[in-house]
């Protein structure tokens, strides 16, 4: 059986497994921390998530991409892959991902952090971490290789002796995302009654948030639709700029690219407004490099649009307002959170002194956050 089948099947059979393993509540409502059932598993993920090892050449984590500081987003438009190549899309936020029920810009079939895990690692379009058109053992081998892994995988996956498959290191990853959980915003603590100070401006602009039905797409306690469970997946992507009888065919489509329907070209998925003042250049492209640039894009193509919400922009005094309101969505506590940060040097797990020796040497390259402010 072709590798990508057999683990499109085994996400189908291993969800259920995964979500009972964490705490998710619905949508609209606050939520807890997620809690995993094997906090191993949680530690294995975030260890791969910050190691370089993932990418071909050892150049590039997931967190090369996902800054904690960032909201676990990215600072650049597009961000290159292993061997320079340009991206296609901007990098996503994943506070609070695990949530979501489609999980890329384009594409309502990725529905499982599983699933979405290996695109990165393996994908060919773009070319990011490299091992795409490898053999699917290419990656498990390394780590096979290394002095921790073998043995914090067993502490794992102990159902599954241990093993080390490209199966293991998606549920791990996906484990490590699921509890990357974003809920203590200021506009979080003001609407529990917790923040006495909340700013007039921030007030205002949630009243002209939901006047102008912004909250009709950015919806619920996610500020996504992706998240809500009463709104059809495909109905989560959204076309601000539709094409008109004549127009061709944008370089990206969009979930046209899926489809094959002109009528998809420009839908995009909606991104989730949580810390959205960390996550900087906006848009699937990285087009809009402010909120304010956002935000106008949004009616930019009122002339192109039969979507009565996008027909009338927002005054300037909505447009503070509601820039003030976004920016008491950033979450300190989460972008500073230790349990999201790089690990501590060392494995987490005991090893014998051949491996202590054999970890010592490998001076593996674990990353964090890129240099700079």
């Amino acid at each position: 059986m072709p590798g990508r089948i057999r683990l499109v099947l085994l996400f189908a059979a291993a969800s259920a497994a995964l979500l009972g393993a964490c705490m998710i509540q619905p949508a609209s409502a606050p939520i807890a921390v997620l809690k995993s059932a094997n906090p191993m598993l949680v530690e294995l993920g975030r260890r791969l998530f910050y190691d370089a090892d993932l990418s071909i050449d050892g150049t590039m984590s997931c967190a090369t991409c996902h800054e904690q500081k960032k909201g676990f987003a990215d600072g650049t438009e597009t961000h290159p892959g292993v061997r320079g190549d340009a991206g296609e899309r901007n990098v996503m936020a994943l506070a609070n991902v695990g949530m979501y029920r489609s999980l890329t810009w384009g594409g309502p079939q990725v529905d499982t952090l599983e699933h979405q895990a290996l695109l990165p690692i393996q994908g060919m379009t773009p070319i990011e971490m490299g091992f795409g058109g490898r053999n699917d053992d290419a990656l498990p081998a390394r780590l096979r290789d290394q002095a921790c892994y073998p043995q914090l995988f067993k502490a794992a996956f102990p159902e599954r002796h241990g093993e080390i498959s490209l199966d293991t290191i998606s549920a791990a990853l996906a484990e490590f995302q699921r509890t990357l959980v974003s809920v203590d915003s200021p506009w979080d603590r003001y609407k529990a009654g917790k923040l006495a100070d909340y700013p007039e401006a921030a007030k205002r602009g949630e009243a002209a948030f939901n006047a102008l039905q912004c909250q009709s797409c950015h919806a619920g306690t996610y500020f996504t639709d992706a998240a809500e469970p009463g709104v059809k997946i495909a109905d989560t992507f959204h076309a601000l700029n539709p094409l008109k009888p004549g127009d061709a065919m944008p370089k990206d489509p969009g979930m046209s690219r899926v489809t094959g329907r002109r009528e998809d070209a420009n839908r995009f998925r909606t991104p989730s407004l949580r810390n959205v003042s960390l996550s900087a250049p906006y848009l699937h492209d990285g087009a809009a490099k402010t909120l304010e640039d956002a935000i106008r894009f949004h009616f930019a193509a009122a002339g192109r649009q039969s979507d009565a919400r996008l027909k009338t922009a927002p005054s300037d005094a909505q447009m503070a307002d509601l820039v003030a309101f976004l920016k008491t969505l950033t979450d300190e506590t989460f972008i500073h959170d230790p349990r999201f940060a790089l690990p501590k040097p060392g494995c987490p797990v005991a090893l014998d002194d051949a491996g202590v020796k054999q970890l010592r040497d490998e001076q593996q390259p674990l990353h964090n956050e890129l240099p700079g402010p």
